[in-house]
């Protein structure tokens, strides 16, 4: 038995639900394990596309558990909206092939109203560029010990109590930011008449995936972002508001941490970053310009055009020691056909010496300028490689040449959405 996490390794939109879905396949449970709707999934699977935002990606596939962590923060109002337009697609979503862990953090129109008013109110340079969708004043209230979870919908009197804390904090809050206060009556009718939809897939998450693990069956644990979005490993304080990293697995569904066997950082043969924040090799140029097109790099959930740049080693080798990857999956090395000639970030140099890592000091992350190795590029197309024979030889020495540079070895390949068109190396879940 072999039990996997795949974790983002750069900032996000590294083509985490292509690799999920095609890893799925060999397992028996999918696991989200953090993070909230501000992220999103592509799945092309025979010519039909799935967006994924809340549900994990194994969702689309027949005959496995899918699980909603409490690791995760989750619109409820989304979520199932989300399952109805998969339905429409013809997957079939039941208590029997979905779980909510029952002490999962409720998102609620107020957190989203707050997350808004406060970026609309910051200052040009202070703007974090958050999705606003409420995920991190939700994931707030969870440490401050005011969310409303799964389970509290389940009993009114708990459901009062816990709205009425809830808002002793908020109420104020707008008020500041000059927002009115919050209905309490319309929030309970809203949250009443949810209540039966969401806890018909409530259940004790820690104690299935503890049985599911007894007997054998394997688990898939998927995040979402990127590793270097993580709140404390991130580039602060440009960051989501949950840890990412790989650790985060077994905090975010109930598990030890000896459930975990595998992790695979997923991981673009290029960079790119969406919203505010430093970014040592980002492209303004027509390199810049070809990459984002070539790679159509739009966010699932946003919308917003990506920041584009060339890959960057130092900081993935960064990511790999965070999140112990065990192996990466390389994604978009099609989108790398044509270049005459490419680029790979091996250091920084700041104020005059050359570092191996990028600072942890915000000012100091933003004055490191990229140290580049070139390496040729090839003009043949890798777009649906499925081996190694497949690939032109510069793409070869480029994919071997990432793998010295991050010290950690390609798990497999990714030559365009399609499932199929994967060069497998090492298989994660392996016995």
């Amino acid at each position: 038995m072999a039990n996997v996490v795949v974790v983002g390794a750069q900032w996000g939109d590294e083509g985490k639900g292509k690799i999920v879905d095609w890893l799925s396949e060999r397992a028996d449970v999918i696991c989200r394990f953090q993070g909230g709707h501000n992220a999103g999934h592509t799945l092309v699977i025979d010519g039909e596309v799935y967006k994924l935002h809340a549900l994990p990606s194994g969702v689309v596939r027949g005959g496995k558990l899918s699980v909603i962590g409490n690791g995760v923060v989750l619109d409820p109002w989304n979520l199932l909206g989300e399952i109805e337009t998969i339905t429409a697609q013809g997957v079939e979503i039941s208590p029997e092939t979905l779980m909510i862990a029952e002490n999962t953090p409720l998102i609620l129109p107020f957190h989203g109203e707050l997350d808004r008013a406060r970026e609309e109110a910051a200052s040009k340079g202070t703007k974090i560029g958050t999705t606003g969708r409420g995920i991190g004043p939700c994931y707030e209230d969870k440490v401050g010990r005011r969310a409303i979870r799964v389970a509290d919908l389940a009993d009114d009197a708990t459901l009062e109590a816990r709205v009425d804390r809830a808002l002793q904090h908020h109420d104020p809050l707008r008020k500041g930011l000059g927002v009115a206060p919050i209905d309490r009556d319309d929030l309970l009718v809203q949250l009443r008449e949810i209540a039966p939809k969401i806890m018909k897939y409530a259940a004790p998450v820690w104690k299935v995936l503890n049985e599911k693990r007894k007997t054998g069956k394997r688990i898939l644990f998927e995040g979402a972002q990127g590793a270097l979005l993580d709140i404390d490993f991130g580039t602060y304080p440009f960051v989501t508001s949950s840890n990412v990293i790989a650790g985060q697995a077994a905090t975010g569904v109930g598990v030890g941490p000896g459930a975990v066997d595998y992790v695979l950082g997923i991981v673009k043969a290029y960079t790119t970053r969406v919203g505010e924040g430093p970014f040592p090799t980002e492209l303004f140029d027509a390199d810049g310009q070809r990459l984002g097109e070539r790679g159509h790099e739009f966010g699932t959930t946003t919308g917003r055009q990506r920041r584009c740049g060339w890959f960057d080693a130092c900081l993935l080798r960064q990511t790999c020691a965070t999140s112990g990857v065990s192996g990466i999956a390389l994604t978009k090395l099609d989108v790398l056909d044509g270049f005459e000639t490419l680029k790979i970030c091996i250091g920084y140099e700041l104020d005059g010496k050359r570092l191996d890592y990028l600072p942890t000091a915000a000012d100091q992350q933003t004055r490191c300028t990229p140290i580049y190795e070139e390496l040729p590029g090839w003009s043949e197309s890798t777009e649906g490689a499925r081996s190694w024979a497949d690939l032109p030889a510069n793409a070869v020495k480029y994919v071997r040449r990432v793998e010295e540079l991050i010290d950690c070895p390609v798990a497999l390949v990714s030559t365009s959405p399609e499932r199929e068109d994967t060069i497998l190396v090492t298989d994660p879940f392996a016995d």
